[in-house]
């Protein structure tokens, strides 16, 4: 069946009808299907005559068409459809085609690191004729594991990023100071002290806190101006505590003992019990020295001792060398117990004796020197450990 079609565009224009924009088309079938009935179907493939068509038959144009083909099960354009681990999730939205295992990997092994559970002991016994007595022992029989997730990450304790919930190293490891034997830091007394590598040797980054000897025994601290200036012990300090003048500075007892540690009295650095811990000293004369020497000596060092401006604490120098020292000020135990210089000089007591004086090392504000001398053994100075 032909029919030859005249389409017409008809409008009104003050009440008269006219035609426009006539197309002629001589060979459209009405029946476009051959089923011999007419349908949306043959209607639509009217439309392809003004360049419309419906390549998948969906009944709607592929120009308006999201998906110009099968939607799957799974709404997913010319998908599969397939749920190959029926999990409910067709694979093309599966995140796992599989199974996730106990560790949460997809298809993976589940836990295969072994931990210790348990050690089953056995108690025997032996008797021994010739002394008339039975011997009792005791040996491990069995040991039972429990098997767990790998967790990656560095097990070395004495590494920087030393992760305790790691079982499985992956080569993640960095370590501190080789003068420090790659140790980053060491704790003592309840603080984690950062260590610092310096020419041959190693240091604490920070002054010392410790309100405690190596062995434990309590440093005497809290003490009045007078008590300060009359004890014979050794005796530790915070910046403004107990005294009745604080000259320079602040008195606020938590935020210097956070900034500058403590100070303690010459007697406390050679009191026998130790003031740093094992494997650790107060350092002496020579070896101040020696750290100022490995600095381009006392001249310029106090420049790469001291905080810069941009450490947060900071002071005024360069800390090329990272031993970051702030201005931490002392307490006079050879004149009146009161509190000095915090904010403009820093004091390092040496566990070298000179006379009945101590050497002592001196930073401050206006000079990129270190100054070395002997002072007298009741003043209160700062303290950094030295490893053995």
């Amino acid at each position: 069946m032909r029919l030859s079609v005249f389409f017409l565009t008809v409008g009104m224009v003050a009440g008269v009808s006219f035609c426009s924009h006539a197309q002629y088309v001589a060979t459209w079938d009405p029946d476009a299907d051959g089923d011999d009935e007419i349908t949306v179907i043959d209607l639509l493939a009217l439309l392809t005559v003004f360049e419309e068509v419906d390549t998948d038959g969906d009944g709607i144009f592929d120009s308006q068409d999201g998906c110009i083909g099968a939607i799957d099960g799974c709404g997913v354009c010319n998908g599969t459809g397939t749920d190959a681990d029926a999990d409910g999730l067709c694979d093309a939205n599966d995140p796992c085609v599989g199974v996730v295992d106990a560790c949460g990997v997809c298809n993976g092994p589940g836990p295969t690191v072994p931990v210790v559970d348990s050690i089953i002991f056995v108690t025997d016994s032996v008797y021994f004729p010739a002394v008339q007595e039975w011997y009792t022992f005791t040996y491990a029989a069995d040991t039972l594991y429990t098997y767990v997730c790998v967790v990656l990450g560095c097990t070395d304790p004495v590494a920087v990023n030393y992760n305790p919930a790691a079982n499985t190293g992956d080569g993640s490891c960095t370590y501190g100071p080789s003068q420090c034997g790659g140790l980053a830091t060491v704790t003592f007394d309840g603080y984690t002290y950062p260590l610092v590598g310096i020419g041959t040797q190693c240091w604490f980054k920070e002054n010392l806190r410790s309100d405690n000897y190596r062995n434990g025994d309590l440093i005497p601290g809290g003490l009045t101006d007078s008590q300060w200036t009359s004890t014979n012990a050794g005796a530790q300090t915070i910046y403004g505590e107990g005294a009745s003048a604080v000259n320079q500075g602040s008195g606020d007892e938590v935020t210097n003992l956070a900034l500058f540690g403590r100070l303690y009295n010459w007697n406390a650095v050679n009191d026998a019990r130790g003031l740093c811990p094992t494997g650790w000293h107060v350092p002496t004369d020579a070896e101040w020295t020696a750290l100022t020497t490995a600095l381009g000596g006392l001249n310029v060092a106090g420049a790469a001792l001291k905080a810069s401006a941009t450490d947060q604490p900071g002071w005024n120098g360069t800390n090329s060398s990272a031993f970051s020292a702030l201005p931490g000020g002392m307490r006079f135990g050879s004149y009146n117990g009161s509190f000095y210089n915090q904010g403009t000089d820093g004091y390092w007591w040496t566990s070298t004796a000179v006379g009945s004086n101590a050497w002592v090392r001196n930073l401050w504000t206006t000079s990129t020197a270190v100054a070395r001398y002997e002072n007298a053994r009741r003043d209160g100075f700062s303290v950094r450990c030295l490893r053995n």
